[in-house]
């Protein structure tokens, strides 16, 4: 996954090496005697964990303003720690006062975007655990699971959506979601990779669903979410936002190889439509979007 942020590890990298730089250039290196080795290993360790936190937001988070925050944060503080370091070994010239704004500006903006970053992520934890509450919900209702992902299957489906489609003047949207080339991927990852991919990009989806929608796995590579008292325009939206993160999920097969995979989505919106016909709707829209089949009018 650290493939997806190179730009951001090779501008934090630079910026790093352009403040060191930038200390040489201006400054000179102070003799031995007045090096504060207990302050290096103090503000040398601040810095290095701070770098190496980042990386791990890096490899464990796909893109996004949530990773964008926390990395951020996280980078500005490495700055301030990094300016530190560099201080107690190069002595700069009196009129030099950037270096102050370095260290202590830098530092608090670092700790407020990490605040919200923390905060966002907060929230998406607690979104995964009102997706787990409802899926312990409908486990005591003694529902069917899907055979592989923690997700209702398509009887469930089918079942909700009737029971939505009962509330007159209510609109319903379902989106289906289709993974691009499955069986290729599936043959070049093999069995278990790809598996594990469909439950990984399963869990990516319900991040970003509110607590009333439904994901269920639909059939093979194609999910559904089922959107309830939701206009088109609303719904439009969301299906953008789930296209735009499924296709920014890269997946890490076991091996350490990313894979990015391809999703494709329809959106119908109720019209007067039985459980059925609003699933054919949103199949064929979903169609529509597919470059491997033709398209339907």
């Amino acid at each position: 996954m650290t493939a997806l942020h190179r730009c951001s590890i090779a501008t934090i990298m630079a910026i790093g090496l352009g403040i060191l730089i930038l200390n040489l250039t201006v400054g000179s290196l102070k003799p031995a005697a007045e090096i504060a080795w207990l302050d290096i290993g103090g503000e040398g360790g601040a810095a290095l964990l701070s770098l190496m936190w980042t990386f791990f937001i890096f490899n464990s988070r796909p893109t996004g303003w949530v990773t964008r925050l926390l990395s951020s944060g996280l980078a500005f503080i490495f700055f301030s720690y990094w300016q530190d370091v560099l201080d107690e070994f190069i002595q700069l010239p009196a009129s030099v006062n950037w270096d102050h704004w370095l260290e202590s500006g830098t530092m608090p903006v670092g700790m407020i975007l990490l605040t919200l970053g923390i905060y966002h992520w907060h929230r998406e934890q607690q979104a995964i655990n009102r997706q787990l509450l409802k899926r312990e919900r409908i486990f005591r209702e003694h529902r069917s699971f899907d055979a592989l992902t923690p997700l209702s299957g398509a009887g469930y489906l089918r079942e909700q959506l009737s029971r939505e489609l009962q509330h007159p003047g209510r609109p319903v949207a379902l989106i289906m979601l289709d993974l691009h080339c499955f069986d290729h991927s599936r043959r070049l990852l093999g069995g278990a990779d790809s598996d594990r991919l469909l439950r990984e990009l399963g869990e990516v989806l319900v991040l970003n669903l509110r607590q009333k929608d439904l994901l269920c796995r639909y059939a093979g590579d194609r999910f559904a979410v089922v959107l309830p008292g939701t206009e088109y325009g609303d719904a439009e939206n969301l299906r953008r936002e789930l296209d735009q993160a499924a296709n920014s999920f890269a997946f890490k097969t076991r091996r350490g190889e990313t894979h990015a995979p391809t999703v494709h989505t329809g959106l119908a919106v109720s019209k007067d439509d039985d459980a059925q016909t609003l699933i054919d709707r949103a199949n064929q829209h979903l169609l529509t979007t597919r470059p491997d089949q033709p398209r339907v009018a």
